[in-house]
């Protein structure tokens, strides 16, 4: 399980679980002043740290049933995305 650490709690605007491992995680509005990707193609912020080691997020573009997560930057600076089905998708606003 990937949740967010105490001090981002409150931004917290959802969660969901990984559709092909059941993990779940905790996202968040993206910051457009501290962003380097556009915020209208990546409006979240996916936290992927856990109780044992902080990983920091992911910036992300969570959906429905599927969320596009930033993994890194090309040679080009343009993101590396993967797909994730999602699943228990809760939204808190």
């Amino acid at each position: 399980m990937s949740y967010a650490p105490t001090n981002a709690i409150k931004r917290v605007i959802g969660t969901f679980k990984n559709k092909a491992h059941g993990t779940s995680f905790d996202y968040e509005a993206n910051i457009p002043d501290d962003s380097w990707l556009p915020v209208v193609d990546y409006p979240h912020r996916v936290w992927v740290s856990s109780f044992f080691e902080d990983s920091g997020w992911r910036y992300a573009n969570v959906k429905k049933t599927v969320a596009y997560i930033v993994l890194d930057e090309d040679e080009y600076g343009q993101p590396v995305i993967e797909k994730w089905s999602i699943k228990n998708h809760i939204t808190y606003r």
